[in-house]
């Protein structure tokens, strides 16, 4: 069955970033820019967890979250919040029921949020890949569940980042990744351009597993190519 999500959030630039790290990972997603709207879909459409913005015009995000946890379904709800500090009549809806995930923010964050949340409500975590299986490429694997790569000559563990760039070029084997398509889904969608995370992260990789064939595309990006 496909887990659904409602993103409540009325900046373009991140319903575009989650719907599409979001639909990748097999997850359906509901998209609502104000709070009216983001209720009404919740209630008409019963997703399994809903991201909500706090700086909603209209109805404000506070409200739009205590109508949320009031419903008596208890849908878990991440709160996508800009300022530092999470306001302390936020935090007091519920906590049991609440995740906060900093803006800006990275699509394996935030994955991995939504998969915490889901886990004690027996809806499923995830409708692409299932968590202990792999991907595989030539003679790489890479398991989801452990983070570990692996190639004939050498297991190692990757750490979250690694991990998820690991991932993204797994899925896009063959093909070229640029920098800022991978800036934007390892790191986050308004992560600083001009940073050379991606290259260190390839150059960490790369002395991990000697036989690692990440391609340097001069000038674009990367490409995994079979081994």
């Amino acid at each position: 069955m496909v887990t659904t999500v409602l993103v409540i959030d009325d900046d373009p630039a991140i319903q575009r970033f989650v719907r599409r790290g979001l639909e990748a990972q097999g997850y359906a997603v509901l998209a609502a820019t104000e709070g009216i709207e983001g209720l009404r879909l919740a209630v008409a459409k019963a997703p399994a967890l809903a991201l909500v913005d706090l700086s909603l015009p209209g109805l404000s995000g506070t409200a739009v979250l205590a109508a949320l946890l009031a419903d008596t379904r208890q849908r878990p709800v991440v709160v996508l919040n800009s300022a530092v500090q999470v306001p302390e009549q936020v935090r007091n809806l519920r906590p049991a029921a609440l995740d906060f995930l900093p803006k800006p923010f990275a699509m394996a964050d935030l994955l991995a949020r939504i998969r915490h949340c889901l886990s004690g409500t027996g809806a499923e975590v995830t409708s692409g890949p299932a968590l202990g299986e792999e991907l595989v490429s030539g003679t790489l694997r890479l398991n989801l569940r452990t983070r570990e790569l692996s190639s004939p000559t050498r297991h190692v563990e990757l750490s979250q980042r690694e991990f998820a760039l690991m991932q993204h070029l797994m899925r896009r084997r063959g093909n070229v990744c640029t920098r800022s398509e991978l800036l934007a889904e390892v790191w986050g969608y308004a992560f600083d351009p001009g940073s050379n995370v991606v290259d260190v992260t390839v150059a960490r990789l790369r002395s991990k597993l000697t036989d690692l064939r990440i391609e340097t595309v001069r000038n674009v990006g990367y490409a995994l190519r079979e081994a």
